[in-house]
């Protein structure tokens, strides 16, 4: 039975006719294919029937949101919790395999919670150089009256080589309003007047304040339960992967690493065990021919929260 929503709910849903119609864009690997086989694709399949197929070293970018170790139902799949030994075994079944898909000069980004942090940092330190780990604000969570709310997430980055790696950080400034500007001799320090106001563009640090969980009102927004909004994607692959590279994601969800890929023109490709999911990506693919809107990134730059209005100005 389909969801009743309101009039404004921009939520993205299938119908069945579009299911049938979608299902063309889906890919499926039952043999050792090329590199040009597997660009640009979305396949839908266990990601354990997909890894010994691919072609070792064409990734440029392995953008990687596994499972939390939490229970969750994902349409039908579900994943259970299981205790800190058991999960750490559970990502080294297949981090090692998705990183042998690597270039030796890629990098490579890892999601995850408080509670699988450690678990992802043991595992990753195995079989990459880790660089750092980002945390990033959610705006939204549930309350908590025993403990405190969890409002943040991680993301640990790691490279193949830490002598040979891309990395552009002009390519992720942030826009920021200046609360306080400082004038030297008169004129604007490190700051700059527009019609929007008073603006620094800032270098990023990897603690992030400026991202908003997709939610209703955003077009983005799928049911996908751990659905990352595409801002946050658009800062991992404008850093670490050159334009026309390819970005690969193993656990492609509704398909924002792909949709993000395609916007800022690079390649991509994903693979999604359930079938709901990998066509949600292929609608949302099929949109972003026209549509490469990303909220929060215009003009080249990251704005903060809550300036919408001021971006939609200067557009």
């Amino acid at each position: 039975m389909e969801k009743q929503r309101a009039g404004r709910n921009r939520t993205m849903t299938l119908n069945d006719k579009e299911r049938e119609e979608l299902r063309k864009d889906i890919s499926f690997l039952s043999d050792n294919c090329a590199v040009d086989g597997a660009v640009d694709k979305t396949f839908n399949q266990d990601l354990f029937e997909v890894l010994d197929f691919l072609p070792k070293h064409f990734v440029d970018l392995l953008i990687i949101d596994p499972p939390y170790n939490l229970s969750k139902n994902f349409a039908g799949n579900k994943f259970r919790k299981t205790d800190d030994a058991a999960y750490i075994e559970y990502v080294r079944s297949w981090l090692p395999k998705v990183m042998e898909l690597l270039k030796p000069n890629g990098s490579v980004y890892v999601c995850c919670d408080w509670k699988c942090t450690s678990a992802i940092y043991q595992v990753l330190s195995e079989c990459a150089v880790v660089k750092n780990r980002i945390t990033w604000q959610r705006e939204k969570g549930r309350g908590a009256k025993t403990n405190w709310k969890n409002a943040m997430e991680d993301i640990w980055f790691g490279v193949a080589d830490e002598n040979n790696y891309y990395f552009d950080v002009e390519a992720v400034k942030q826009k920021r309003r200046v609360v306080a500007p400082y004038k030297e001799d008169g004129k604007a320090k490190d700051w700059e007047e527009t019609d929007e106001g008073k603006f620094r563009l800032t270098y990023p640090s990897n603690f992030w304040d400026d991202i908003s969980i997709p939610y209703w009102s955003m077009p983005e927004n799928t049911d996908h339960p751990t659905q990352k909004p595409e801002k946050l994607i658009a800062k991992l692959i404008l850093a670490s992967c050159p334009v026309d590279g390819i970005v690969f994601d193993p656990f492609l969800g509704s398909g924002t690493t792909s949709v993000v890929a395609k916007k800022l023109g690079r390649h991509y490709c994903g693979v999604e065990i359930n079938e709901e999911y990998a066509l949600l990506a292929a609608k949302r693919l099929r949109k972003a021919e026209t549509d490469t809107n990303i909220q929060g990134y215009n003009d080249g730059v990251f704005w903060e929260r809550n300036t919408l209005n001021m971006q939609k100005k200067k557009k």
